[in-house]
């Protein structure tokens, strides 16, 4: 009889606690890292920097498209790297501004996988227009699979193995030194210093990211994020579609 009473009370624990874990992940992120408004703030900065990757793809690929002679390679391409920005910028708008944990965790993940996409896909344009040879595919081919890796690691094991995901992100950036003589030779000066000031607008910016104490300091983050892309965009921009460029 006791034993019986003792399954049913187990029983009754385990569907409140059920019950209770539902509810909890249904609730807004009142007690979060941030605050309401700073929340807030992160996904309007990153809201129009999504604005400006819908708009600034659309550009990019009607000016492919109508350029003199069309290249499918430049097509693809482009559309590769826009489609990689714009989800990175929706990712982060939206796990900034939902405030229930369960689909903010989810878009946690999105946001976190979007980053190796956009590394990937920022690459793309100049590796298979730019150079396009034998380099440019090898590289196109392990920077595509870093990318998968660091996807799998988020999506199987998302709260282990952050010190490699954090290597494959700097192998990823850093891959680029490999062929970086083939690759300025294949960029215009504004292309190389449109690079060189997003890596450097990206690097001041973690600065931000890193020292919490400074107020508001992920939304300026966020601000040096968008300004490094800005960089990034018109530095394939000038590579890709160099009629529009100064040599």
């Amino acid at each position: 009889m006791a034993c019986e009473e003792r399954s049913r009370m187990n029983a009754v624990s385990k569907e409140q606690y059920k019950q209770y874990k539902q509810q909890r992940e249904n609730l807004p992120e009142e007690q979060g890292e941030f605050s309401v408004f700073e929340e807030w703030l992160h996904s309007i900065t990153h809201g129009i920097g999504a604005v400006l990757s819908l708009v600034g793809m659309v550009v990019l690929l009607v000016a492919a498209s109508y350029a003199a002679h069309v290249d499918p390679w430049k097509i693809v391409s482009l559309s590769l790297y826009g489609t990689t920005l714009v989800l990175l910028y929706t990712a982060s708008t939206l796990y900034h501004g939902i405030p229930h944990r369960r689909w903010k965790q989810r878009f946690q993940l999105l946001d976190h996988c979007a980053i190796y996409l956009l590394i990937a896909g920022t690459y793309t344009p100049f590796l298979l227009v730019n150079m396009r040879g034998t380099t440019g595919w090898v590289l196109f081919a392990a920077v595509w699979s870093l990318a998968l890796v660091g996807i799998a690691c988020i999506l199987l094991w998302p709260q282990r193995f952050s010190i490699l995901r954090v290597a494959i992100y700097l192998l990823m950036g850093w891959m680029i030194v490999l062929a970086s003589g083939e690759m300025a030779a294949s960029l215009s000066t504004t292309g190389i210093a449109l690079l060189a000031a997003g890596g450097i607008t990206y690097t001041l910016g973690v600065i931000f990211y890193a020292v919490r104490a400074i107020p508001y300091n992920h939304a300026i983050w966020h601000l040096f994020v968008v300004a490094g892309s800005i960089c990034h965009y018109f530095a394939v921009y000038s590579a890709v579609l160099p009629h529009v460029s100064a040599a």
